[in-house]
């Protein structure tokens, strides 16, 4: 690991993996034995997100797989475009190549889409999910949540170089972000791939996927997994009232689907609150699917 550039940040009991498929050496972090569970991060985010988490769920019998997917990370891709579904094609080589049948699901922010399109079209790799900060897809679209996409115009027009310390800002988090943390989630933009991939991201799969929520595309499908979607209470404008009337009667779009909302807690909710959102998590996959 010693090569991997920049260094991998520390993160005691991990083991790292690099898997090969067609066009893509993926980086995994894992950590634990057991029933698998896949954690997704978000954007800038990479596999370090985890760090706090995956040892708690580990150490509850399961083996944790955190992968940097693609255009973050320690993630190299020989082809560097990336279009709506192109992580999703990613990570299905990625589980196949770990022999990961099916598995639980935690993903953050753009891991998210990743997640809810393997939900979506492939329910049956999926146990549970547990999505983080970002609104089920079904849900209705309102003028209200517009607020929420108020970074977008930045990241579609990304200049390589060019900071983005400003996404952990007050707004986005609960508390102010350690100087050193916040540096190692951002150390791999250091890589002109992963700053580059940055424009990509968001014109290549962010875009379209949002377009197809605004439309209603996913309201017309059925989710078949069991899901959790969590919010912090801090993270507007994803307010408690103003999501659960936004997505009425989920019984019409989800077989089985629930809200939670923790405290003190903003859009970068497993820096807020690694443990609740672990705890969470938990509990989910035991009353989800208590009988596996």
């Amino acid at each position: 690991m010693s090569t991997s550039e920049p260094p991998l940040p520390e993160a005691p009991g991990f083991t790292h993996l690099f898997v090969e498929t067609p066009g893509l050496r993926s980086h995994v972090a894992t950590v634990g034995d057991g029933e698998p569970v896949v954690l997704l991060h978000g954007f800038p985010q990479h596999w370090w997100q985890w760090h706090a988490i995956a040892p708690v769920l580990a150490g509850r019998g399961y083996r944790v797989l955190c992968p940097d997917l693609r255009g973050a990370g320690w993630t190299t891709a020989d082809d560097p475009r990336i279009e709506r579904e192109t992580r999703l094609t990613d990570l299905l080589g990625v589980l196949d190549a770990l022999e990961v049948g099916r598995a639980h699901f935690v993903a953050h922010d753009m891991g998210a889409i990743t997640a809810v399109q393997l939900a979506y079209g492939h329910p049956e790799r999926v146990r549970t999910l547990v999505q983080l900060s970002v609104p089920p897809v079904f849900m209705s679209f309102s003028p209200k949540l517009m607020s929420g996409m108020r970074h977008m115009p930045g990241l579609i027009w990304h200049r390589p170089g060019r900071s983005l310390a400003g996404l952990f800002s007050a707004g986005y988090v609960a508390r102010p972000m350690p100087a050193e943390t916040l540096a190692t989630h951002l150390a791999p933009l250091a890589r002109p791939e992963i700053d580059g991939a940055v424009r990509r991201l968001y014109r290549g799969m962010v875009l379209p996927v949002s377009t197809q929520f605004a439309r209603g595309v996913f309201s017309k499908q059925r989710l078949r997994p069991p899901t959790l979607a969590v919010f912090g209470r801090k993270d507007h404008p994803y307010d408690e009232g103003l999501v659960r009337r936004l997505c009425g009667d989920s019984a019409k779009y989800a077989e089985r689907f629930e809200l939670a909302f923790i405290d003190d807690a903003a859009h970068f909710i497993t820096d807020d609150a690694p443990d609740a959102v672990a705890e969470l998590a938990l509990d989910w996959f035991d009353r989800a699917e208590p009988a596996r």
